[in-house]
């Protein structure tokens, strides 16, 4: 696989560039954060937030938070950072995302970072996950209807394709094996919302090598993301799948977990964020385009069978919460309050592990589910998977 994911869809893409030159037309210099409105979804960050999510695909209900990280270690004194010509230069590969969320059609705001000049993106999963519709709106106002290429839930990334683009700007991506504490840095993202010019957050690298692990609200069961670069920029949710960059405008990496939000000791809100490493990210975004599937990268359309699903009680399955109406899964005559407890024969210990046996189908695939009632009985259907929302 080759190192990055600056070239046409296809082409080989060259290591860690330099900066681009100026663009020609100067861009709107960055501007405060203003609070995002309270009517928006505040999608989790990285696997950490405090917001339920509808899994829609296998759909099981979770809250996300984030591990504490210990005190930042001092700033350190650097050069002047000239943070306007910085966002000059990540401008104009960056991409604001509204994803339309299944079932309530609600619109929720996130990045991603333009990778290709025909429209390759690369976002956090978390940003489309569940999504029926996406859009992108680049530099200039060029806006462009999306669609999901695939994505590695456990990595928290996804790939898009842009439909019909062709001589955008790729964002310049540098090495983010060379980042160091105290590195001054800028995260640049939709926290707007619809229609708004990305805005930006300035900070230092406080720490490498990071986890953050995100807790099921009903069973305490954790996820981590491991590796990632932490901030004290003061990244909103809406800067979720955007560029972390140095001063020189290369992106070193994906932001995807902020302070904002998370529920820790006290409910305090650290001023810190977390962001996904560019060069392993550029690696799964080229498998992603090559449609190499893999244990964690999936390609093309999600399988939707229409459940939402919690944890069955001492790891016995994923027990059945609703269905959607005219799904497959309430066709075949699954109810509300069963048991499933393996599909394809494959053992379901949690909503979890019904998540990613689905990650691994495709619409059209049969699966035989089998489900336990009151009392233990058990009985198989057959559910032939359709399309649903992404991720």
């Amino acid at each position: 696989m080759s190192d990055h994911p600056n070239a046409p869809l296809g082409a080989p893409w060259p290591g860690p560039q330099a900066p681009p030159a100026p663009v020609a037309d100067p861009l709107p210099e960055p501007v405060p954060e203003p609070a995002p409105p309270l009517w928006r979804r505040w999608r989790p960050l990285g696997l950490a937030a405090g917001l339920v999510v509808l899994l829609v695909l296998a759909g099981f209900t979770v809250t996300h938070y984030a591990t504490r990280p210990g005190p930042p270690p001092p700033k350190a004194a650097g050069p002047p950072f000239d943070v306007g010509a910085a966002y000059r230069k990540v401008r104009p590969g960056v991409a604001s995302i509204d994803a339309t969320v299944g079932l309530g059609g609600e619109v929720a705001s996130g990045t991603g970072i333009v990778l290709s000049p025909d429209g390759v993106v690369l976002t956090n999963n978390h940003v489309v996950e569940g999504s029926v519709v996406v859009k992108a709106t680049l530099s200039g106002g060029r806006s462009y209807d999306a669609s999901v290429l695939g994505y590695d839930r456990a990595h928290d990334l996804a790939v898009l394709k842009l439909s019909g683009a062709d001589g955008l700007t790729p964002a310049t991506l540098g090495d983010s094996g060379q980042v160091k504490p105290a590195d001054q840095v800028l995260a640049v993202g939709n926290a707007v919302g619809t229609g708004a010019a990305p805005s930006s957050a300035v900070g230092r690298v406080t720490g490498l090598g990071r986890s953050i692990t995100a807790y099921d609200e009903n069973t305490g069961a954790g996820e981590t993301l491991q590796g990632l670069i932490q901030t004290d920029a003061d990244i909103l949710s809406g800067y979720s799948g955007g560029p972390l960059a140095d001063p020189a405008g290369r992106v070193i990496g994906v932001d995807t977990a902020a302070g904002a939000g998370y529920e820790f000791d006290a409910g305090e809100r650290p001023h810190e964020g977390f962001a996904i490493p560019i060069t392993p990210a550029a690696d799964i975004a080229r498998q992603i385009v090559d449609g190499k599937e893999s244990g964690t990268v999936h390609i093309g359309p999600s399988a939707f069978v229409g459940l939402t699903v919690n944890d069955g009680a001492n790891g016995s399955g994923a027990l059945i919460k609703s269905l959607v109406a005219g799904s497959p899964a309430a066709k075949a005559g699954l109810e509300a309050d069963l048991l499933v407890v393996s599909v394809n024969d494959e053992p379901v210990g949690s909503a979890a592990t019904l998540v990613a046996i689905m990650d691994r189908h495709h619409p059209g695939d049969q699966l035989k589910i089998t489900l336990a009632g009151l009392g233990g009985a058990q009985a198989s259907v057959t559910v032939v998977a359709g399309s649903g929302p992404a991720g």
